[in-house]
């Protein structure tokens, strides 16, 4: 039983620091396309028929690098929510199998305590008996 617990406890953290490493991705997945957006922006500005190729190349790859990390950063969010949504539902699985486990042994200890009851009965019941036949 403390072994289901641990397990529980164990996965409800994991699932919370997914939770909370989605939320920063998020974070950094809006910061990221201000920046793409603000870069896209003075490029748009500073890009003037006449500008040398190797400067508008430069600028290319570093709006392309961005919107890399853009892209890399939605999947790694993707990939957390997915992986938040499978341990939930592990979660629900284990704590559904831990109330079944509990339901189970108090069933058990209430057998075991009518046996006992009935075992003290069975002994007082005999005690009398050979009280009586002495």
């Amino acid at each position: 039983m403390n072994k289901v617990q641990g397990e529980l406890s164990e996965r409800e953290q994991q699932m919370l620091r997914i939770r909370r490493d989605s939320v920063t991705k998020a974070f950094q997945l809006s910061k990221m396309e201000k920046m793409l957006a603000e870069t896209r922006g003075k490029l748009d500005k500073k890009t003037e028929p006449g500008t040398e190729s190797k400067g508008r190349d430069n600028r290319d790859d570093m709006v392309q690098d961005l919107e890399d990390k853009v892209r890399f950063t939605r999947r790694d969010r993707r990939n957390s929510l997915h992986r938040t949504q499978l341990l939930e539902s592990q979660m629900k699985t284990v704590k559904g199998e831990l109330v079944d486990t509990l339901d189970h042994l108090q069933e058990l200890r209430d057998r075991l305590r009518r046996s006992q009851a009935n075992a003290e009965q069975r002994k007082v019941d005999m005690e009398k008996l050979q009280a009586g036949m002495r």
